[in-house]
């Protein structure tokens, strides 16, 4: 197989592993608190990464400790918001965060982005009507939060974490949610006994937090940053398919016509701002070849 489409294998099952995470977890909150759920996804998370990382700089323990406090908070609205709506509804909602993060990263875009963002408000609004409009759900509401929240994290990721090495970033994130989440969690540990329970929150660690980081640094660091948003923006599309398909989920006419305009808007948009952002980054002259 060339190198090129080895590369783009492997993004495609960071996306497919992303996509399925919500389904996941959703499993596993209905054998296991959600808090419960968190702590270990994070503290198998921790161990593995540890394994791979030697040392750990002052820089990367501050900003790690920073960052793992806003991702903690996304894990929990994402996590509780999957408890009380579809995978499918939870996968196409925190795609918003492709639209989201732009804005709130405070750059100049064209105007016909901001039409692309009000499409994805408009889907979101057809993803909570369901069968009709009504007040949104909870799990909606959650999963909207977990959006904004996200995408402040992944702004504050670029911020923070330039020049920063990955994988030590990573375990010091990690480790902090282990921390805030032992306390209420540990009470429940003794109960639990199934094994199905066990091998679901050892798939959100081990697939969906450490082999997915792993594998998505190696792939971006051999392909354009243009192809591999590409492939990765497929998360929602695998979240609907695996909701519906492995969770008996269904979509209604006017969810189905949400998801439909969310996956059209997050791609309209992420196109206009990957077109923007490497326009104006364009060097005044050409590079040597």
């Amino acid at each position: 197989m060339p190198a090129s489409r080895r590369i783009d294998l492997v993004l495609l099952i960071v996306a497919i592993i992303w996509g399925s995470s919500y389904l996941a977890a959703k499993t596993a909150t209905a054998a296991l608190p959600v808090l419960t759920v968190l702590f270990l996804r994070y503290a198998i998370s921790a161990i593995a990464l540890l394994f791979a990382v030697r040392r750990i700089t002052r820089a990367e323990l501050r900003f790690g400790i920073v960052l793992g406090l806003t991702q903690a908070a996304v894990l929990v609205l994402e996590t509780y918001g999957v408890t009380h709506t579809s995978a499918a509804n939870a996968g196409l909602i925190i795609s918003l965060t492709l639209v989201l993060t732009p804005l709130l990263d405070r750059r100049t875009l064209p105007p016909r982005f901001y039409l692309a963002a009000a499409t994805c408000v408009l889907a979101v609004g057809l993803l909570m009507a369901g069968n009709g409009l009504h007040r949104p759900g909870l799990g909606d509401l959650l999963m909207l939060a977990a959006a904004v929240v996200r995408a402040g994290h992944v702004a504050l990721v670029g911020r923070l974490a330039a020049g920063l090495r990955p994988a030590p970033l990573t375990a010091v994130q990690t480790l902090v949610g282990t921390a805030l989440f032992a306390a209420p969690a540990i009470t429940h540990l003794p109960s639990i006994h199934a094994t199905t329970t066990w091998l679901q929150v050892a798939y959100l660690a081990l697939f969906c937090s450490v082999f997915a980081f792993l594998a998505q640094t190696w792939a971006v660091q051999r392909t354009s940053a243009s192809r591999a948003s590409l492939l990765l923006g497929t998360e929602p599309v695998w979240a609907v398919a695996i909701g519906i398909g492995l969770g008996n989920e269904r979509l209604t006419i006017p969810a189905a016509i949400g998801a439909a305009l969310m996956l059209a808007g997050t791609t309209w948009g992420q196109s206009i701002e990957r077109t923007h952002r490497e326009s104006t980054s364009k060097p005044l002259t050409p590079a040597p070849a």
